[in-house]
């Protein structure tokens, strides 16, 4: 692995830095989980794309500039240096967008990437169940055949859709074959959250922002043009997004360094009066994020080099989440009771800190609970035995 950047990828940093110095909001946006600020980040994803940076590595037909993995890990490490406001459209463009890549018809993916791309569709994932969390495998809504009308009626119940209370659009897998084994049987679908027989309704979070969906089918229709893959080959697509989600793309290495770096001043601010043994956390953090940076880079490179990225992802994903935890605790030790501040001019960051600890505290158990991930390590890394 080379750590040194090549000529035309530091040529791409200077562009970046100084696109979004010039053009990130000054003053933060409200939350993209609630529906004024779902609004505004729309608006912010409408700009980026319209500058060209939105999907920096996408093909040019698509809205993308075709960069490398690498220029796309630079992008976002400046992005998040400049303090840019949170991707709402990343299940889409993080998570499917991979996915479509790799399944997708080519009228599929005409239709749908560009406006991903632009923030005209956004997309929320339908994953989990009442019954089926972690547990993909575990869905029991259903996907009906419809010869009539070309294509399925689905029924059943998501639940925890990120932002799915304001996006278009959710992906997700049904039962097409309830007699099949549980890895079986099941199709990957995109569905549209305003037609008939979809109902969506908005789950309250601790942090008062009602992002979260649960989302009810009744009879709703999709036509086969909106099965991704083969019918009842949905558990093979969907491990195609789950290896996006705990790999590389949902947390890159420029969100934790920027966080850490935050931290560090954060430290330097206030650590007269504090515990001494807080320093020591603040190192931690720090050489944590830089550790998850050179990891990302070997794997960057790797894959580069035609390699795939598979089990090991899971190994990827319990760092990321539980560093990030690690890093905002730091933060509210720093703080003592400052930390309960959300507002006036006494808070730090407007409370920056105690949100992102609440979100923080999600990590270990979206895009899969962590005891599932050190199962998945134990068995198809380690090739230890199912006990």
């Amino acid at each position: 692995m080379d750590l040194e950047y090549t000529a035309s990828e530091e040529a791409f940093r200077r562009e970046a830095r100084a696109w979004l110095e010039a053009n990130v909001p000054k003053t933060p946006l409200p939350s993209g989980d609630t529906a004024d600020g779902f609004t505004l980040h729309r608006e912010w994803e409408k700009k980026l794309f319209q500058a060209g940076w939105a999907v920096v590595s996408w093909p040019k037909k698509y809205g993308g500039r075709e960069a490398t993995l690498m220029e796309w890990l630079i992008f976002e490490e400046e992005y998040y240096r400049a303090g840019g406001p949170q991707r709402i459209a990343q299940n889409g463009i993080f998570l499917l967008a991979p996915t479509l890549f790799e399944f997708g018809t080519e009228e599929q993916k005409d239709r749908i990437l560009p406006r991903m791309a632009s923030g005209d569709d956004l997309w929320a994932q339908g994953w989990s169940e009442p019954n089926a969390g972690s547990d993909l495998a575990g869905i029991k809504s259903t996907a009906v055949r419809d010869d009539t009308r070309g294509g399925f009626r689905l029924n059943g119940q998501k639940t925890w859709c990120t932002r799915g209370a304001f996006c278009d659009y959710m992906f997700g897998l049904f039962r097409t074959d309830p007699a099949a084994e549980r890895h079986r049987g099941m199709t990957y679908f995109l569905v549209p959250l305003r037609a008939p027989g979809v109902t969506v309704r908005p789950v309250g979070r601790l942090d008062g922002d009602a992002g979260f969906a649960e989302v009810f089918l009744e009879d709703a229709f999709v036509p086969d043009r909106d099965v991704l893959g083969g019918v009842n080959d949905g558990w093979n697509v969907a491990m195609a997004t789950t290896s996006s989600e705990r790999g590389l793309t949902l947390r890159s290495p420029g969100r934790f360094l920027a966080t850490a770096a935050r931290l560090v001043e954060l430290y330097r601010r206030t650590k007269d009066g504090v515990n001494p043994d807080l320093e020591s956390k603040v190192i931690d953090a720090w050489m944590d994020a830089e550790a998850y940076q050179l990891y990302t880079l070997q794997t960057v490179t790797r894959v580069m080099e035609g390699a795939a990225i598979g089990a090991e992802s899971s190994i990827n994903k319990i760092f990321w989440s539980e560093m990030d935890l690690r890093m905002h605790l730091a933060a509210l030790e720093l703080l003592g009771e400052r930390a309960e501040l959300d507002g006036g001019t006494s808070a730090e960051s407007g409370g920056a800190w105690m949100k992102g600890y609440q979100f923080a505290l999600a990590g270990p158990i979206y895009a899969g609970t962590n005891e599932i991930q050190r199962n998945v390590i134990a068995e198809r890394v380690l090739g230890l035995p199912r006990r």
